[in-house]
């Protein structure tokens, strides 16, 4: 009973994993945006690096709070127990459509910031056009995603609705990732120029969407495996049982 028990325990911690790495992974964009946050709302001096922040602060402010919400509650929704759980009382939503009613427009609109800011705001001297061609794409991409995982589901397309989700969140965390490729480039070989920029912060995007590529077969192998029908397995008994059944 105790084994049982302790498999039991160990198999609904392992099932927080995942989200308490992408809430890890998060952090790294949030505290950076909590910072820039502060130094808006808190008076900073303005120097070249922020001057555009300042000229123009709504949309940094309204790509870091949406991104800060949809980064962090979109972990929870890859939990399966919240995921799974119904509402409290007949007609009532689940916690997961509650959450993703909030993050569909939280998405969205740090999608369509991060576009404003890309073509709007003058660029960094440590960006290029490359970099902004990239940013523009994967940030087209992100609302594209969403946008067909609000289709998928309202034609109850369950599976599409996930995958589609799962990608849209995989580009969202993009920064998260990319600071995990650039420390140690910097810490390595050096400050980066322009080309090599622009290439770790492109390949930081293809590796997330790599990841969540997989986790999607993944899951849609696991779920065949779940619902395809037990095979009939031929004994002597239903053999005969069945040559009797033949007129």
């Amino acid at each position: 009973m105790r084994s049982k028990t302790t498999t039991s325990s160990r198999s609904r911690r392992m099932k927080w994993v995942v989200p308490a790495a992408l809430i890890a992974l998060s952090l790294i964009p949030v505290i950076a945006g909590a910072a820039r946050l502060t130094q808006l709302t808190g008076g900073a001096t303005v120097t070249p690096e922020n001057a555009r922040f300042f000229a123009s602060p709504i949309p940094v402010i309204t790509h870091i709070v949406t991104v800060t919400v949809y980064s962090l509650l979109g972990a929870f929704q890859f939990a399966p127990t919240l995921r799974r759980v119904p509402g409290l009382r007949r007609g009532r939503r689940s916690w997961h459509e509650i959450s993703g009613r909030i993050l569909i427009p939280a998405g969205l609109l740090a999608g369509l910031s991060g576009l404003w800011m890309s073509v709007f705001y003058a660029l960094p001297e440590t960006d290029g056009e490359a970099l902004l061609v990239l940013r523009l794409i994967f940030g087209t991409a992100m609302m594209g995603a969403i946008i067909l995982g609000v289709l998928a589901i309202r034609r109850r397309d369950f599976a599409a609705h996930g995958a589609w989700m799962t990608r849209a969140y995989a580009i969202a965390l993009g920064a998260g990732t990319q600071a995990l490729v650039l420390l140690p480039w910097i810490l390595v070989v050096g400050p980066t120029d322009e080309t090599t920029r622009a290439v770790l912060m492109g390949a930081s995007w293809v590796i997330n969407l790599a990841v969540a590529e997989y986790a999607i077969r993944r899951r849609h192998a696991t779920s065949g495996r779940e619902t395809r029908p037990a095979r009939r397995v031929l004994t002597p008994e239903t053999t005969t049982a069945g040559h009797r059944s033949v007129p």
